[in-house]
C-alpha cells in the first residue's frame, strides 16, 4: 500500500483520477490516493500533487474536491502556525459533555461492538493506516458517545498513523468533538453501513441521530485506561560533518529528496528523543521514516538533540544562520539557523482563519 522508493511515490501521484476520488472518497473501498503518509512526512507537497493533477489534463473544476481536501491539510497547518502549543488545547471552546480524560478500553482493544470499526482499528495496528471516514467515526464514538476528552484518543491514533500529522489529527478530533466547530459530529449505524458496505444492526448506533445524541454512554464504552505510549528509536552514532559546509536538517516531517538536491552540504535526519517523548509514534512509523530517508543521497541518521549538532560547529567561524538549514514547521520552530518555506498550494493565504470555509474562500480567490 505504501512503497517507499521515490519513483513509486511519483507514480502514485500520476495515477490519481480526481473525478473518481470526488465520487467515491467517503467509501471504505473508494478510489483514494494513499498519498497522505508522503505528504505528512514531507516527501511530497500538496502543491506538487495539485500541479501534477493539472499537468495531467484535469481542470480545476474536475479536481476541486481533491484540491479542497488537500487544502484542509494546509488549513490545519496554518492553525498550528498561529496557535502554536494551543493546538493541544480546546481551540474555540471547551469540549462539551465530557466525562473523563482517559482512553476508551474498547477502542484500544477493538471491541466497541461496531464490527467494522473494530476490524478497522485492528487493521490500523497492522498497517498504520485508517480511512479518513473511519477516523471520523472513531472520534465520534470516543468523544460524543463515550464522552472522552479528545486529547488522549487523539494521541493514541497519532501514535499508530503512518501519515500522522499533529495539526490535522488534533484539529480533526476537535472538529468532531465540537471544541473547534459549532456542533458535534455524530454517526449512526445506517451511515456506517452505507459507506463501509456492511449491514450490521442492533448496535448502540442503530438509531436516529437525535436519539444517539441523547443516549447514555453504552456499557461497551464505559471502561477507560491510562494511555502508555513509547517510541523506540534506533541507536546511532554522532554524524560526521564537514564543518566547512552547511548542514541540512531533515526530520520526520521533512523527508523531501529534492530539497536543495544539487548543493554540496551535509544532510542529517535528526530524530530527537525530546520530540518523540512529547509526541510518541509506533515502531512502524519510525521504520517508515527511516525507509523514506533512503531516497536522500548521503543522509546520516542521528538520534540526538539539535543542541548536539550545534555543539559540533561551536569552533567554526561561520554564522549559525549559514550553517544550519531546515524547512519551516511548527514542530521545529526552535531549530537555529535559516528556514526555507514549505511548498504551499496557496502561499498568499496566510494567518489564522476561524473556519475552513473562510480559508477556502481566500484560496479560491487566489486561483482566479
Amino acid at each position: 500500500m505504501f512503497p517507499t522508493d521515490f519513483d513509486s511515490i511519483l507514480s502514485k501521484i500520476n495515477a490519481i483520477h480526481p473525478e473518481k476520488y470526488s465520487k467515491t472518497r467517503n467509501f471504505l473501498n473508494g478510489d483514494i490516493t494513499y498519498l497522505s503518509p508522503y505528504i505528512s512526512r514531507g516527501v511530497i507537497s500538496t502543491k506538487q500533487v495539485m500541479d501534477a493533477i493539472l499537468k495531467n489534463g484535469y481542470t480545476l473544476l474536475q479536481s476541486e474536491k481533491l484540491i479542497q481536501e488537500l487544502a484542509w491539510r494546509e488549513y490545519y497547518q496554518k492553525v498550528w502556525q498561529n496557535k502554536k502549543e494551543q493546538i493541544w488545547d480546546d481551540l474555540k471552546q471547551a469540549q462539551p459533555g465530557i466525562n473523563h480524560h482517559e482512553m476508551l478500553t474498547s477502542l484500544l482493544n477493538c471491541n466497541t461492538g461496531i464490527q467494522v470499526i473494530d476490524e478497522q482499528i485492528s487493521q490500523l495496528y497492522e498497517s498504520g493506516y485508517l480511512h479518513n471516514h473511519i477516523r471520523m467515526y472513531v472520534a465520534s464514538i470516543a468523544c460524543n458517545i463515550g464522552k472522552a476528552h479528545w486529547q488522549k484518543p487523539a494521541k493514541w491514533l497519532y501514535y499508530h498513523l503512518l501519515d500522522g500529522d499533529i495539526a490535522s489529527n488534533n484539529c480533526s478530533w476537535q472538529w468532531v468533538a465540537a471544541s473547534f466547530s459549532s456542533k458535534k459530529y455524530y454517526c449512526n449505524q445506517e451511515n456506517i453501513n452505507k459507506y463501509t458496505n456492511t449491514n450490521q444492526s442492533g448496535t448502540f448506533l442503530d438509531n436516529t441521530y437525535e436519539q444517539i445524541a441523547s443516549i447514555k454512554v453504552p456499557d461497551s464504552l464505559t471502561l477507560t485506561t491510562s494511555l502508555q505510549l513509547n517510541t523506540i528509536l534506533p541507536n546511532t552514532k554522532s554524524p560526521i560533518l564537514d564543518l566547512s559546509k552547511p548542514t541540512l536538517l531533515y526530520n520526520s516531517y521533512n523527508l523531501d529528496p529534492t530539497w536543495r538536491a544539487n548543493e554540496n552540504v551535509n544532510r542529517v535526519l535528526l530524530l530527537e528523543p525530546s520530540h518523540f517523548n512529547l509526541n510518541p509514534v509506533s515502531e512502524k512509523v519510525i521504520n517508515l521514516v527511516l525507509a523514506l530517508s533512503k531516497n536522500i543521497p548521503g543522509i546520516q541518521v542521528f538520534v540526538g538533540e539539535i543542541s548536539e549538532i550545534v555543539a559540533l560547529y561551536k569552533e567554526s567561524n561561520m554564522e549559525i544562520n549559514e550553517l544550519l538549514i531546515s524547512k519551516e514547521h511548527p514542530a521545529f520552530e526552535y531549530y537555529p539557523g535559516f528556514k526555507d518555506q514549505r511548498d504551499w498550494m496557496f502561499p498568499s493565504v496566510t494567518g489564522y482563519y476561524p473556519s475552513f470555509i473562510k480559508f477556502w474562500e481566500k484560496c479560491a480567490q487566489s486561483t482566479r
